[in-house]
């Protein structure tokens, strides 16, 4: 309880820190919508699953906001933040099967993970997909040890919500289920070999017939029929596909929502293998997290990296029948060559495999402590791995209260400059000498790429208008302010001439935005200050 504690304080502080992403903003506007009508279609063209919309709504109804213009960043943000410390929960399931030290050493990893962390602050998909696609890992390993019904049927559950959450969680889902049956065989060829090696070498079992070899997790297994499995893959495939169609149909509102997922895969695999903005080296989630640099910064989450290893290898040891390490460990490297193949990454893509291997990295923490022979030299690796952590926790506060934003920050990508927030208060500050307020008129010409987050910062504006060029917007000089892009920048400056004052703000690295404000208005507003 101790890691969870942990956990929700590094993930629900200060959560208003950091501008929003323009990803974040468009998530935000749609649940905003969501509040407001309870209309939701989803919508395949650059748009995951619905449940993070869905699942936004009791952090809003908790704080008593009922409109787009009430939501804030903490409503929002609260809830990935949950769902990423809830990781630690899902692990508790594990320590009968990976021993509690290996639990709470994994359950101390993911409160201090840097990765793991950020993400859970930031409102995209990311944080509840990795919540159910563990949660389907933890169930369908269950399922795998003790064939029941119950954990067929909780996997369905993972798999649905998942899949409702992120389409590409069919990568994880298959990696988790191939990752299942390799660590099943690979397990019972290790039991019977050494059932094998037992029988040869003792001389009671001379002339006493074949052995039988017992496979490993069958103490748990009852006498299994072929039917009953396929019942039970059967049971788990409509759960999951239940809840799918639930979720991208808003609830039955629009039945062609599960449909429109499936046609999505289109999309997704073109983007995967074209060139682009986003194409990465395979090697690209390696360096990540084992060693990145920029500006005089150092990151590196590669002391994580080493205990999983060290956890691969203790799974590798031939005495060792356990099935736990030796199936996630298979789970992680199926999902990161997965996720590596595919051109197109963004640095949160790296999540879904991370996970594993911070468990097994808390395996790899149980392995040495467990290596150590006497109380002295077990307490002097004990100190070196809490010290090891207390430097991946600095980081982790780096990471996330002093250089959110920074384009230092690995994990930063894409991301608003804080810049960007003098923009949004210079136009509130000019609408309040306004004498429409909040109703004052705002022009934003720019392509979709340059438009967001806007629409989440001036979503308490009642009139804006947004345009992707000048020829589009009409007359120009109607609108006391104007925001403008750079390719727009040119023609805005050839109509409105000397009448209104300009400022160039940063919206993201490389990204600049102009904001024009009518000259009277602008005299207007330095006189009140």
């Amino acid at each position: 309880m101790t890691a969870l504690a942990l956990a929700l304080a590094v993930r629900l502080a200060g959560l208003d820190l950091r501008p929003m992403h323009h990803d974040e903003a468009n998530q935000a506007v749609k649940v905003g919508t969501l509040l407001e009508t309870g209309e939701y279609k989803y919508d395949r063209n650059d748009h995951h699953g619905p449940t993070l919309y869905y699942l936004t709504l009791p952090s809003a109804w908790i704080r008593g906001q009922a409109t787009l213009a009430s939501l804030d960043e903490r409503t929002l943000r609260a809830v990935p933040a949950v769902f990423g410390a809830g990781l630690i929960l899902l692990l508790l399931l594990l320590a009968g099967s990976l021993g509690r030290t290996a639990v709470a050493a994994s359950a101390l990893l993911v409160a201090l993970s840097p990765a793991l962390t950020y993400y859970s602050r930031f409102y995209i998909q990311e944080s509840l997909f990795v919540f159910f696609a563990l949660g389907f890992l933890v169930a369908l390993g269950r399922y795998s040890q003790g064939r029941r019904a119950i954990w067929a049927m909780w996997a369905g559950v993972f798999a649905g919500l998942a899949y409702a959450t992120k389409e590409t969680s069919v990568i994880v889902l298959l990696a988790a289920a191939a990752a299942s049956g390799l660590a099943r065989v690979w397990t019972n060829a290790v039991s019977s070999r050494s059932s094998i090696l037992s029988g040869a070498g003792s001389s009671a079992n001379v002339g006493a017939g074949p052995s039988t070899t017992l496979r490993a997790g069958s103490q748990d297994a009852p006498a299994f029929r072929p039917v009953t499995r396929v019942a039970h893959v059967a049971l788990g495939l409509v759960v999951a596909l239940l809840i799918a169609l639930v979720f991208y149909s808003s609830f039955f509102r629009y039945p062609s929502g599960l449909l429109e997922s499936f046609r999505a895969f289109t999309t997704y695999v073109e983007r995967g293998i074209a060139p682009g903005a986003h194409a990465q080296p395979w090697t690209y989630y390696l360096r990540l997290l084992a060693y990145f640099s920029s500006g005089g910064l150092v990151w590196t989450e590669g002391f994580v990296l080493a205990l999983a290893l060290v956890g691969m290898i203790a799974a590798l040891r031939r005495s060792n029948t356990t099935f736990w390490p030796r199936y996630i460990g298979l789970y992680s490297l199926i999902t990161a060559l997965s996720f590596s193949i595919v051109r197109y990454k963004t640095p949160w893509n790296v999540l879904p495999f991370y996970v594993g291997f911070v468990v097994l990295a808390g395996c790899g923490a149980a392995a040495l402590i467990d290596m150590a022979r006497s109380r002295v030299m077990r307490a002097l690796v004990v100190i070196a791995l809490l010290a090891a952590a207390f430097q991946l926790g600095a980081q982790n506060w780096r990471a996330n209260f002093q250089y959110p934003s920074d384009p230092r920050n690995p994990y930063v990508y894409a991301q608003t400059s804080p810049d960007f927030l003098r923009l949004v208060q210079r136009v509130s500050d000019v609408a309040a000498v306004h004498p429409d307020r909040a109703q004052m008129l705002v022009k934003v010409i720019a392509g979709p790429y340059e438009q967001w987050p806007l629409p989440w910062y001036l979503r308490r504006m009642e009139r804006v208008g947004y345009w992707s060029r000048a020829a589009e917007a009409g007359a120009l000089d109607d609108a006391p302010v104007i925001v403008a892009s750079q390719d727009n920048a040119a023609a805005v400056d050839g109509v409105l001439g000397e009448r209104f004052v300009s400022e160039f703000y940063g919206l993201r690295p490389e990204v600049i935005l102009t904001v024009y404000i009518e000259r009277n208005l602008w005299e207007r507003f330095l006189k009140s200050r």
